[in-house]
């Protein structure tokens, strides 16, 4: 089968027919599609490009069939053990950057890590912060830790729920996109979402459960004037503000997504 066919044979996007096809062979550049329209694709190519297309028609996420994500500008290793790293997430990096650029030798704690791409992405952009990262699951975790040796971005790895592990350390900044979707909510069972891990989707309640413990948890390990960051849906800016505000947590204030809506609450524990 040549390039040109190949791209049209199956029942998928063309731009996701062209990164698959791209993926199989090695390549990169797009370019090298339309110069290359005419040759004929090897035969374990075509079966490999073949199997990822299939897997795609039945709504399997690009990234998985990839195994990678950009996020940051970084390049990050993703498997169905953990969730897919979103733009909108890198709202909760920038404000957590901000935070770190603001406190004097600060420290950083990210809860549920998953990829690891949180806690990598503010390690790259500030080489000398200290960084936490957690996640409950050991599978989820594994990833972090290839995607941190991958890009030589050193941070520290710890199977914890949430804060059970950490005793009595403390951070200047803690920042977490905990599981936020209520259980009931259709998109759980729409697009990529049906691929994901339901442990890092919902809580399998109203979708503040999560949120809730965090902020209750946090005053025990943020320093004095140190800062909770958390992602949330944007229907639920206005109860993550009052439970921020329940416990005792200063400046609370909302950052909103590239389309407008509100995505990430933070507050100062003072």
């Amino acid at each position: 089968m040549k390039v040109s066919d190949a791209l049209t044979a199956f029942n998928i996007a063309k731009r996701d027919a062209e990164i698959l096809l791209l993926h199989c062979l090695g390549r990169t550049n797009r370019a090298w599609l339309f110069a290359h329209d005419t040759d004929d694709l090897a035969v374990e190519d075509l079966k490999h490009y073949s199997a990822l297309c299939r897997a795609r028609e039945l709504g399997v996420p690009l990234a998985y069939l990839t195994g990678y994500r950009e996020f940051w500008s970084l390049e990050l290793a993703v498997t169905p053990d953990v969730l897919i790293p979103r733009p909108e997430t890198e709202h909760l990096v920038e404000w957590a950057i901000e935070r770190v650029e603001a406190i004097a030798a600060a420290s950083l704690l990210d809860l549920g890590t998953g990829s690891g791409a949180i806690a990598l992405a503010c390690k790259a952009a500030k080489p000398k912060l200290q960084v936490t990262a957690c996640d409950v699951s050991e599978p989820a975790l594994a990833v972090a830790e290839k995607n941190a040796r991958n890009l030589d971005l050193p941070i520290e790895l710890t199977v914890s729920n949430w804060f059970s592990a950490f005793g009595d350390r403390a951070w200047s900044i803690i920042v977490a996109n905990p599981p936020y979707v209520a259980r009931t909510d259709e998109h759980l069972l729409q697009g990529d979402v049906r691929f994901e891990p339901t442990i890092a989707l919902t809580d399998g309640s109203d979708g503040l459960t999560d949120i809730r413990r965090i902020i209750t948890q946090a005053p025990q390990y943020l320093t004095k004037d140190g800062w909770l960051l958390i992602e949330h849906g944007y229907d639920q800016a206005s109860d993550v503000r009052g439970i921020f505000r329940a416990h005792g947590f200063r400046d609370v204030s909302l950052r909103h997504d590239l389309a407008g809506r509100p995505r990430v609450t933070g507050g100062c524990l003072r």
